[in-house]
């Protein structure tokens, strides 16, 4: 079961490209939306390092910034794919606030893994004015190698909202749907609740994955 909760590092971007404050416009341009918040981060780390260990500082960073600009409701459906459809109510709330969860702890515990020199591009956007699901392209320059990583937003009456991202060519919701589908096939949708609630739990305690 280690598989089903593996994520690559750099998935983390994904919590930090929705990582925004209040004074950002995130109803117009999506490519800037990223930009600033990217930006804004990075600022935060480079006033003060963020330490693996001050679990405090970086769960305010991430309930403070980053739930408001992703929708995780979003991810979380398209990641059941149409195993969404035969779950109840209360399943679907118990799922999406199990896959919130492990991706807040998740990401939270990679957010001492950024560094104060790190650099992002941002290739020309051919977004358009009409647009409402869009993918914000962004380069991460890594041990001096680029990295593309790929934000899918898409427009809601609140503002843009970050719902997957690429890296590496795995896009996460992708990635979740097969390994979620595979545990469902295995033990139904209150068995992939269950197996999160445990990986959760698992996190929670410190024990290693």
């Amino acid at each position: 079961m280690k598989k089903l909760f593996f994520i690559p590092i750099f998935f983390a971007l994904f919590a930090f490209g929705g990582a925004v404050c209040a004074q950002i416009d995130d109803k117009s341009d999506p490519q800037a939306l990223i930009k600033t918040a990217t930006q804004q981060v990075l600022d935060e780390v480079r006033t003060r390092a963020v330490e693996p260990s001050d679990i405090p500082r970086i769960m305010d960073i991430v309930n403070r910034d980053i739930l408001p600009y992703i929708d995780f409701h979003r991810t979380t459906q398209l990641a059941m794919g149409h195993y969404w459809k035969t779950a109840t109510p209360a399943q679907q709330q118990q799922m999406v606030e199990q896959f919130k969860l492990l991706l807040i702890r998740t990401y939270s515990g990679a957010i001492a893994q950024l560094r104060p020199d790190q650099q992002f591009e941002f290739p020309p956007s051919r977004i358009a004015p009409t647009d409402t699901d869009v993918v914000v392209r962004t380069v991460a320059m890594t041990n001096g190698e680029p990295l593309e990583i790929d934000y899918r937003l898409y427009k809601t009456p609140q503002g843009w909202r970050v719902y997957d991202l690429n890296v590496l060519g795995a896009w996460l919701v992708q990635t979740y749907r097969q390994q979620f589908s595979e545990k469902i096939q295995q033990s139904g949708v209150d068995g992939l609740i269950q197996s999160l609630n445990e990986r959760n739990e698992q996190l929670a305690s410190g024990k290693p994955s």
